[in-house]
């Protein structure tokens, strides 16, 4: 969304669309995944895993990076990943908040 347009919308709305549309990959999921059975993971390990070129981990890493999705420490040459707790606890409120109206509502939709 351009910056012109994001303006127009609060500031939780803005941080959704950011870490949904961070998570909007398959191959995503599937690192978050990994990373929820194995925590403390190196770039290698997840290419042994995923059916995906290390280049193209590597810029999935990177864009769950930038939203904060996934936290990377350097331990020598490699980065070893973590999912971030607090971000996610963050999605996990956004949803359960859309769950939590959806119950309360009564079942006028269309």
């Amino acid at each position: 969304m351009g910056s012109s347009k994001s303006s127009l919308f609060s500031e939780q709305e803005n941080r959704m669309a950011d870490l949904t549309k961070a998570l909007a990959h398959p191959a995503r999921i599937a690192i978050v995944n990994h990373l929820l059975k194995e925590p403390g993971c190196i770039c290698g390990d997840i290419v042994l895993k995923l059916p995906l070129a290390q280049p193209t981990i590597s810029q999935h890493l990177k864009e769950l990076k930038n939203a904060g999705i996934i936290q990377g420490n350097v331990e020598g040459n490699a980065i070893c990943y973590c999912l971030n707790a607090t971000v996610l606890e963050e999605i996990l409120q956004y949803f359960s908040q859309i769950k939590e109206q959806l119950t309360h509502q009564q079942n006028s939709c269309c």
